[in-house]
C-alpha cells in the first residue's frame, strides 16, 4: 500500500543536451551530463532530500520542506554555473529547475500524484539557469527565501483547467539585491531619476517611492491595459542598479521603440528602458493606439521641475 504525505518535488535537467551530443560527441557529452547529475545528487543529499530517480539528463528528488528544496536547487545552479569543466564551444552548460509542493503517494521508493506532474511542468516553464516554482512552494518558504522570489507569469498548465501563478527564484546574489524595494533611485553622480508611463489618460511613475510596477490586462496590475494579445500579468518595470528595466512575463512578448535606438523585442527576458519612446504589449506599438504605452525617462533638473510644478 502507498503512503500519503506532503513533500516538495524538484525536477532538474540539462538544457540542450542533444546539442551537446551533436557538438562534443558521445563520450565527452556523457561525461558532462554525468558531472551535472552528480552535482544535482550531491546538492539534494546535502539538503535533506532524496533522489527518487535519474532519467538521462534529468533528476527527480523529494524534500521535506520548501526551504530545503530551494536550498538544493540554488546550490545546483550555483555549482553548475561555476564548474570549470562544464563548457561547450565556449558556452557554459546550464540546467533548469522546477519545483512544486503538495500531497504525493509514496510507493515502492517512487512518488506519484498531481504534485509530481505540476513540478515537472514547472521545469518545462523554466529557461536555462532558472528555477521556477509555484504558490504552494512560496507559501511554505521562510521570510529569507520568500524575499528572493518574484511572480513572472500566470499560466494554464496542460491537463489543468485553473490558472497557475509562476514564480522565479532569484538564486544569484546580485538578482536578490536588485529586488529590494527600498533601493534608492539615483544616478552615479547623485542626480535623481524618474520614469513616466502614459497610456490614454492614465499615468504611472516609477521612482524611489514606487520602484516597481506591473502591467497587464488583470485588474490588479498597476497599469491595466486590455487586449487579446496582452497577458494577465504581461510585464514588470523595476529599478535595477540605477536603471529602469522592463521584464517581460508574457505569452506574446513586448516591443519597445525608443528614440535614437534600434527597435527591440523581448519575451520572457529583460531589457533596459531609457530615453523616450513607445511600448507595445504583444504587438508593435502604434502612436495612436489606445493600447500603446508612451514612456519618458527624466533626470536631474527635469525631475526637480516636475516636483516644483506639482507643489504649485
Amino acid at each position: 500500500m502507498g503512503k500519503d504525505i506532503e513533500l516538495a518535488i524538484v525536477f532538474a535537467d540539462v538544457v540542450g543536451s542533444t546539442r551537446l551530443y551533436e557538438s562534443l560527441g558521445e563520450v565527452r557529452a556523457r561525461e558532462m551530463v554525468a558531472i551535472c547529475i552528480e552535482v544535482m545528487r550531491t546538492a539534494t543529499e546535502q539538503h535533506q532530500g532524496t533522489v527518487i530517480k535519474t532519467m538521462g539528463d534529468e533528476i527527480m528528488a523529494t524534500f521535506p520542506t520548501a526551504d530545503d528544496a530551494l536550498d538544493a536547487a540554488a546550490q545546483m545552479q550555483q555549482q553548475i554555473s561555476a564548474h570549470a569543466q562544464l563548457s561547450a564551444d565556449g558556452q557554459p552548460v546550464a540546467i533548469r529547475v522546477g519545483c512544486h509542493f503538495g500531497p504525493v503517494v509514496l510507493e515502492n521508493r517512487d512518488v506519484f500524484g498531481s504534485t509530481v506532474h505540476t513540478a515537472n511542468r514547472m521545469t518545462s516553464q523554466a529557461k536555462a539557469g532558472q528555477i521556477i516554482t509555484t504558490t504552494a512552494v512560496v507559501d511554505g518558504l521562510s521570510p529569507e527565501w520568500r524575499a528572493s522570489v518574484r511572480q513572472i507569469d500566470i499560466a494554464t498548465l496542460k491537463g489543468q483547467g485553473a490558472e497557475v501563478a509562476l514564480f522565479e527564484v532569484l538564486w544569484q546574489t546580485e538578482d536578490v539585491t536588485s529586488m529590494v524595494p527600498e533601493i534608492a533611485l539615483a544616478s552615479r553622480d547623485g542626480r535623481t531619476m524618474r520614469l513616466r508611463l502614459r497610456c490614454q489618460d492614465r499615468e504611472v511613475v516609477v521612482d524611489e517611492e514606487r520602484p516597481n510596477i506591473a502591467i497587464g490586462r488583470a485588474e490588479d496590475n498597476d497599469l491595466v491595459i486590455k487586449g487579446s494579445l496582452i497577458s494577465r500579468l504581461h510585464a514588470r518595470i523595476e529599478i535595477n542598479r540605477n536603471k529602469f528595466v522592463l521584464i517581460d512575463q508574457s505569452t506574446n512578448g513586448t516591443f519597445v521603440q525608443a528614440a535614437g535606438e534600434e527597435d527591440a523585442f523581448v519575451r520572457r527576458d529583460s531589457l533596459q528602458i531609457k530615453g523616450a519612446g513607445l511600448i507595445g504589449l504583444g504587438r508593435l506599438p502604434d502612436d495612436v493606439s489606445p493600447q500603446t504605452i508612451h514612456f519618458e525617462c527624466e533626470e536631474g533638473e527635469a525631475v526637480l521641475a516636475q516636483e516644483l510644478l506639482g507643489h504649485r
